[in-house]
């Protein structure tokens, strides 16, 4: 079952199924070499593709140009591809289970189009076994056809970093596996096409799993020790930013911060991590303890900043705060998981009015997410100010402009510590 050459001479087409932040840059990336059907169950989001519009907001339109790619909801087109490339969202439900109905309707998708001599690759963040535990069961009960036998099964994590416009698809060393030696070399070479960095073949698909869980779970680690450690400093009255800067004289220093862990990526792989070693029988104590730290810290910003309202607003029952920043990070639309709204819950809670605004946030995605109102203005007398992220247009404000939209007696509460040694005219806090 060899597909690179055809793949190449445009004799067979891949497909990618799932158009988010990951699958689309993929597509488009190979759609500059290859033929390329861009496939996603969102109709809305066809048409905007189809018009070279990212509804992600990571893909300018012209990169959409010149590229041999159909956009399209249809399985009878979906059927011309002979490779699959699945790179759907892996979230967690509410209780922080790992949710696999998106990567399991895929693999349902992809059970009514793949044909004899087709390849199969998933790029969706899953903990390790599940691509061929619970993908694979699936596609071989409702198409009919055997994994080695008929078709071929691969893995290829995901390594895009929304926003990052340096470490990017061809810049960034991909990961591969495969179902054996023959799959694990064509799957490969198809991915060198798009990837100028170069591939790492691993030994096993579950291998090529782990490797992708342990990536993000390493950084939560190092985020949640971070984030205690801004919590034991500021019983001490001392900036957490100002003793990283010292500590990080040293060469063999790892340069983490504190912060708030949203997003699809950090603050929801560890959970499929822990939830397979559970049904291993392994209580994951570390990993654990890491993301009740991480997801706790949205809380305790809130805290901080109720606690000096209420000590120090002139009009307790008319106090209010202003939210800089509601995606999950920085300069991105992505609003996904974002942690800051447990802030502003908890703030509202205690019937303090808080005003929320971002230049990048989709003002309708916030409202249908989370059932906030987005300012697109600031307002002024606020009894505290968040910069919950530090957006590249809230980097050029100013002591001054802080001073405009807030009573004497606010806070300004820099979670990133981007405004450290900048403010003088308002108390000042950071993690």
């Amino acid at each position: 079952m060899l597909i690179y050459q055809d793949l190449l001479d445009k004799k067979a087409k891949l497909a990618v199924i799932g158009l988010g932040y990951v699958g689309l840059p993929i597509a488009l990336e190979f759609a500059k070499r290859i033929s390329v059907i861009g496939f996603d169950i969102n109709q809305k989001r066809i048409e905007l593709m189809k018009h070279g519009i990212d509804p992600s907001k990571e893909v300018k339109t012209e990169e959409f140009k010149d590229r041999d790619i159909v956009f399209t909801n249809d399985l009878n087109k979906l059927k011309e591809a002979k490779f699959f490339v699945v790179a759907v969202p892996t979230p967690v439900d509410k209780f922080n289970v790992p949710d696999l109905k998106p990567v399991l309707g895929a693999s349902k998708t992809i059970a009514k189009v793949v044909k004899r001599g087709d390849y199969v690759i998933f790029e969706s963040t899953v903990y390790p076994g599940c691509t061929e535990e619970d993908c694979l069961p699936v596609i071989e009960k409702e198409s009919g056809l055997k994994n080695k036998v008929d078709f071929k099964l691969g893995y290829s994590p995901e390594r895009i970093n929304p926003g990052d416009k340096k470490n990017t698809l061809r810049s960034v060393i991909k990961i591969v596996s495969g179902c054996d030696a023959e799959s694990l070399e064509e799957i490969a070479k198809t991915y060198e096409i798009v990837v100028d960095a170069g591939v790492h073949r691993a030994t096993s698909i579950k291998v090529a799993e782990a490797a992708k869980i342990i990536e993000n779970t390493q950084r939560d680690l190092n985020i949640a020790l971070m984030n205690e450690l801004s919590m034991i400093f500021d019983r001490m009255h001392i900036n957490t930013y100002d003793v990283l800067e010292a500590a990080g004289t040293k060469w063999n220093f790892l340069k983490f911060s504190p912060g708030l862990v949203g997003g699809h990526c950090i603050g929801v792989d560890p959970y499929y991590l822990t939830h397979k070693a559970e049904a291993m029988g392994y209580d994951a104590k570390v990993i654990s303890a890491s993301r009740f730290i991480n997801d706790n810290m949205a809380r305790n910003v809130a805290r901080k900043v109720i606690q000096h309202v209420l000590r120090n607003a002139p009009d307790v029952n008319n106090a209010k705060v202003l939210v800089k920043g509601v995606t999950f990070k920085e300069n991105v639309s992505d609003i996904r998981n974002s942690k800051i709204i447990d802030t502003v819950k908890e703030i509202q809670s205690f019937n303090i009015k808080v005003d929320v605004e971002d230049p990048f946030a989709e003002a309708d995605e916030v409202k249908e997410e989370y059932g906030l109102n987005l300012v697109r203005n600031d307002g002024k007398d606020y009894d505290a100010v968040i910069i919950a992220i530090p957006h590249e247009p809230y980097l050029s404000l100013t002591d001054n402009d802080f001073v405009g939209m807030t009573r004497n007696s606010a806070l300004v509460a820099d979670l990133k510590g981007v405004f450290r040694g900048r403010i003088s005219s308002r108390a000042y806090w950071s993690l």
